[in-house]
């Protein structure tokens, strides 16, 4: 008797950082975009954008008018967000001539395919600045079970480890401790920065990098540092039904904070 094995089909990301916690996604011509904030440059992130995903509701990471003027000039094109960035969103379609149907609410546990892409999210809150400033809630993505955006939280995903992590640098809810944690916890194979626009590129940044980088490479991971405008290309296989049922446990994802107590 012969037994057939089929070869995993192989994928190809390219991912590109278009500033702070922005980056575009492209895969056989077709692109989705994270987080176009008000620290990033939306406008050439979202070029020929088919989807847009956001994390959470500060403007660090939605820029609302940009992501509607995208909208409205390309009516096949979709948002994800929290609810409440959603429905803000919703709020101002109609005068911006954006279609109901063009922006969808979404939270963790949830599993979709779009623009080519298959995301599921995770997480669920954002992580704490202070005990007075409200949770807000927080939607982090894996793409193709590639690429993991966490937004601005520690979750550790559930499920294989992620290629590439898109680990945040520096933030009012985030230390240095708490970064590097991050990283050796999730394991992947490799972190992208982000999230570092409040880091001056004379002293700030460097420091964080260094210190990234030292634990990075201490646990195998290797570190790409990438400026605005640059691409890496990320390679794996192409997500299967049996992938998706081995990630299906949504609830056992990890507030890293909690776990370190």
């Amino acid at each position: 008797m012969t037994i057939k094995i089929e070869a995993a089909m192989t994928i190809s990301i390219k991912l590109t950082k278009f500033g702070h916690a922005c980056v575009r996604l492209e895969k056989n011509g077709r692109r989705i975009v994270i987080d176009p904030g008000e620290y990033s440059d939306p406008a050439p992130a979202l070029e020929g954008a088919e989807h847009i995903l956001i994390t959470h509701q500060h403007p660090d990471h939605l820029e609302e008018g940009a992501v509607l003027r995208h909208l409205a000039s390309h009516p096949d094109a979709t948002v994800r967000a929290p609810e409440v960035p959603a429905a803000r969103l919703l709020a101002q379609a109609a005068e911006a001539g954006v279609s109901a149907d063009q922006i969808i609410a979404t939270g963790a546990g949830e599993k979709f395919d779009s623009a080519g892409f298959s995301v599921r999210t995770v997480g669920g809150q954002h992580a704490v600045i202070h005990a007075f400033i409200p949770v807000v809630a927080n939607t982090g993505y894996i793409v193709d079970g590639l690429v993991y955006h966490p937004g601005d939280s520690f979750i550790v995903p559930a499920g294989p480890a992620p290629d590439t992590l898109l680990v945040p640098l520096s933030a009012p809810w985030n230390k240095m401790a708490e970064m590097v944690d991050f990283i050796t916890a999730v394991r992947p194979r490799q972190a992208v920065p982000v999230h570092d626009a409040l880091l001056n590129e004379t002293v700030g940044r460097p420091l964080y990098i260094k210190r990234a980088r030292m634990f990075a490479d201490r646990h195998g991971v290797e570190f790409a540092d990438l400026a605005v405008g640059e691409s890496i290309l990320i390679e794996g296989p192409e997500p299967s039904d049996t992938d998706a049922a081995a990630e299906s446990v949504f609830a056992d994802t990890l507030d890293l904070r909690h776990f370190n107590g």
